[in-house]
């Protein structure tokens, strides 16, 4: 008898979920709720209570009481200034390299591979990131090392001198490309350009065909079709992209701290003045810095259609 009771109480449990749509859709809902909002947005609203505090000068501890001190600290001085804009010039170059060495690849794997083509085109894209992080980047820092394969190839085919003027540039420079602004930008590159390419070619596969004919129909030569038709279609694709490459970079420092030179940015401020200064609400205060970026940008990308791309 009870064998038979309790696939009875089973079935009317599922009959009273089912008639009750709204309160299933909460119960499936309500796990995944429960981790965003104790483990995302939680320790979000703790990082922006820290940033609050402040640290006292004299005993070395954090005065937990409300106070401007870690941002007026964070926007008084050039050093942390010139550290923002840095970040977010860095940010801004790897995501305009990925869009543009990404849109071809995206355009080629959309409009021409088929079958076979096609599936190896998602293998060559995905299978960086099966691989783990840190060999990645120290891989590369192998690669751009004086004596590695990229100034091995570069001197071979006789651009010794021309790598040498451009390390020696103050800006993007450094003494070898394993520690300097390019080689950060090339790593970046080659870690992140995944999450560029695939939103850019589900954009492009909608590109209906039929207006790309009809261009073409009226009189337009394939440069103004790309400038007029195809482009701005395929623009939340390539905005969707650099939602990933640009939010990754920005808060990126494993690889400035292995490739890049002795000038700081966003992350690696962050994880000294936490993990060696000890001055956690400045490091909060850091850290709200990439969250308010992100949200200018991710209002631009809003307006742009790149939600509808990803």
């Amino acid at each position: 008898m009870t064998s038979l009771a309790h696939p009875t109480a089973t079935r009317r449990a599922s009959t009273w979920l089912w008639r009750r749509g709204g309160t299933l859709t909460l119960l499936l809902l309500l796990p995944p709720l429960l981790w965003l909002g104790i483990v995302y947005l939680g320790s979000l609203l703790a990082l922006l209570v820290q940033s609050f505090f402040h640290l006292d000068d004299f005993t070395g501890q954090v005065v937990r009481e409300f106070s401007l001190a870690s941002y007026a600290e964070l926007l008084g001085g050039r050093a942390n200034l010139d550290i923002i804009l840095r970040t977010a010039a860095m940010a801004a170059a790897v995501t305009l390299a990925c869009a543009v060495l990404a849109f071809p690849i995206a355009y080629y794997a959309a409009r021409y591979a088929r079958g076979r083509m096609k599936a190896a085109f998602y293998l060559a894209v995905m299978m960086p990131l099966w691989s783990s992080y840190l060999v990645k980047v120290y891989a590369w820092k192998l690669l751009l090392a004086k004596e590695g394969a990229i100034g091995w190839a570069m001197k071979a085919i006789g651009a010794g001198g021309l790598l040498d003027a451009w390390l020696a540039t103050p800006v993007i420079g450094g003494p070898s490309l394993s520690v300097s602004y390019t080689g950060m930008v090339l790593v970046f590159l080659y870690l992140w350009i995944p999450f560029m390419v695939l939103p850019v070619q589900a954009a492009l596969e909608r590109v209906p065909k039929s207006l790309i004919e009809a261009s073409g129909d009226l009189g337009a030569s394939p440069r103004q079709t790309f400038w007029t038709v195809i482009l701005p279609l395929a623009l939340p694709g390539v905005v969707a992209g650099s939602i990933f490459t640009f939010s990754l970079t920005l808060g990126d420092y494993i690889v400035p701290q292995i490739v890049g030179p002795s000038s700081l940015i966003l992350g690696q401020v962050v994880y000294a003045q936490q993990g060696l200064a000890g001055n956690i609400p400045l490091a909060a205060a850091f850290a709200v810095v990439p969250i308010v970026v992100m949200g200018i940008f991710l209002t631009i990308a809003k307006r742009m259609g790149a939600f509808d791309a990803l």
